[in-house]
């Protein structure tokens, strides 16, 4: 009896954990959001004279960053624990700022961007396995409400931030140096509240100290090995990692999707529907605003009904309101067709995540994490290249196309998983 009940548990989205995490996401996402689309690509080039392919270049460094060193932040995550892994890690958030204030050149700023890409590379691998912790069982399906939670603080804050900074410099005619100076400021809160993060969460400390020493008995400890750690984590997850193999291509296409707009949104709306910036900047409240305020709602109805039924209505809402877009001439359309997509991704995101929650196995949940993360990372790196190339070479509503295609064969992708892992518990 009481298993049942544990299992109808949800995650307390008032626990220290989410609201450390949530504090944390939300002003490293503003300092991200304000550097990455407010200041850096104008500081960069108007200021210090660089072209348009070195902030390309240095961007790319920042993404290239972030994800390729969440799979081994995952892994030290499960041997260090939440606190030492991020506090360490977003200390480099205040190394990175305090590089661009007195970098001169391409390189290091450069540098100073691939060190931001790491400084903010655990953050989501830590996040997603200390939900996953939480809900106590990969099979409890609890973790939607905390999912739309971070996800949530997320949108927030990289919406936030540039609006903050666009104020202060044309509002309060604050000088780049300053503003930087406020960021390295919420860099340094950020790693101080990384401090109040527990170390372990549930029994995980066992498995790593036995990891980390080997099967030495209670009393003896022998020396850390490192590398046959790592060897033993890599057998743990090829053995432990059940999951379709079908999975692997819609984590890669769900960023994908995104990827594919996110470039070439603003240039649509100037092109085609010739919006002023007052009137794009309702567009994006009236898209992230919806998408915000229904995270949380949503995240709870997920972990009522499940994930199934959220995702394949956000999958095909978001495939017909991408396509509508893609043809809208007229303004107030445009409102209802991003609306539209603010509510499809309010759907999916918490879904999305709560689902593949319900993937990861209990042992190296960190490494796994860190694994589809890196993997949905990479859509986020191809789906830009993609679109600029769509939006020359074909038309402008090319990209947007292509996202609700991908969004279309994402639905019978996320069909045939549920399937197959329905026949796979019930061979009957």
């Amino acid at each position: 009896m009481s298993g049942k009940v544990a299992q109808r548990m949800h995650i307390n989205l008032a626990s220290p954990f989410i609201m450390e995490m949530w504090v944390i996401i939300f002003l490293v996402e503003f300092v991200k959001g304000s550097l990455l689309v407010a200041l850096l690509p104008v500081y960069m080039e108007n200021i210090l004279g660089l072209s348009v392919t070195v902030v390309g270049f240095a961007f790319a460094l920042q993404y290239l960053g972030d994800n390729l060193f969440r799979s081994p932040f995952g892994w030290v995550m499960e041997r260090i624990g939440y606190r030492w892994t991020m506090t360490g890690a977003l200390a480099l958030i205040l190394v990175a700022v305090g590089m661009i204030i007195y970098a001169k050149d391409a390189v290091t700023l450069s540098a100073a961007c691939l060190i931001l890409g790491i400084g903010t590379s655990p953050l989501w691998p830590c996040t997603m396995t200390g939900i996953t912790e939480l809900a106590g069982s990969t099979e409890s399906g609890s973790s939607g409400a905390a999912m739309g939670a971070v996800e949530m603080a997320s949108l927030a804050g990289t919406g936030i931030g540039p609006i903050v900074v666009n104020f202060m410099m044309d509002h309060g005619g604050q000088s780049y140096r300053f503003v930087f100076l406020v960021l390295m400021g919420c860099a340094a809160a950020v790693a101080a509240i990384a401090l109040l993060l527990p170390s372990r969460i549930g029994g995980q400390a066992t498995h790593v100290v036995r990891d980390m020493h080997g099967d030495a008995p209670e009393g003896e400890r022998r020396p850390l090995q490192p590398l046959k750690s790592l060897k033993r984590t890599m057998h743990q997850v090829r053995t432990s990692l059940k999951v379709s193999r079908l999975l692997f291509p819609a984590l890669f296409l769900q960023a994908f999707a995104i990827g594919l707009m996110t470039p070439v949104v603003t240039l649509f709306t100037r092109a085609e529907l010739h919006v002023t910036p007052n009137q794009f900047s309702l567009l994006l409240i009236a898209g992230g605003g919806i998408t915000v305020l229904a995270l949380i709602p949503a995240g709870k109805l997920v972990d009522r009904i499940g994930t199934t039924l959220f995702l394949n209505i956000g999958f095909l809402l978001a495939a017909c309101s991408l396509a509508f877009f893609s043809q809208v001439r007229w303004l107030p359309l445009a409102f209802v067709a991003v609306a539209l997509v603010g509510i499809s991704y309010a759907l999916i995101l918490p879904a999305w995540n709560a689902f593949l929650a319900k993937q990861v196995p209990k042992g190296e949940r960190g490494t796994v994490w860190g694994l589809f993360l890196t993997l949905q990372g990479s859509g986020m790196v191809a789906g830009p290249v993609l679109s600029g190339k769509l939006w020359d070479s074909v038309s402008h509503s090319a990209p947007f196309l292509a996202s609700a295609a991908v969004m279309v064969l994402l639905f019978g992708l996320h069909l045939l998983i549920v399937h197959r892992t329905k026949l796979k518990h019930n061979p009957s």
